[in-house]
């Protein structure tokens, strides 16, 4: 009878699937900017891609969702200067 092994999520997977998420965001970013829809839309749309991008990075390569602790503080830092950028995009 053939023995049949839980596939192991290893350290390298997660950092490909990291990878890849972090190349279909930035594909996503620069298709954004072909869509028809007013600049300031566009800027958000790209900021939002990009905050999703540092949030990937943050818990995958600098291995921070073993400490969601400090996920949530830089999550958090992050996101407000987002919106600071943003708002003074608008201006």
């Amino acid at each position: 009878m053939p023995r049949f092994f839980c596939v192991r999520d290893t350290h390298a997977d997660r950092l490909t699937r990291a990878w890849a998420g972090l190349i279909a965001l930035s594909l996503a970013s620069a298709l954004l900017t072909l869509v028809p829809v007013g600049p300031r839309l566009v800027g958000g749309g790209i900021l939002l891609l990009a905050l999703f991008k540092a949030r990937i990075i943050l818990a995958r390569y600098l291995d921070l969702e073993r400490s969601p602790a400090w996920l949530r503080g830089f999550t958090l830092v992050l996101s407000t200067f987002a919106a600071l950028i943003f708002a003074l995009y608008l201006v």
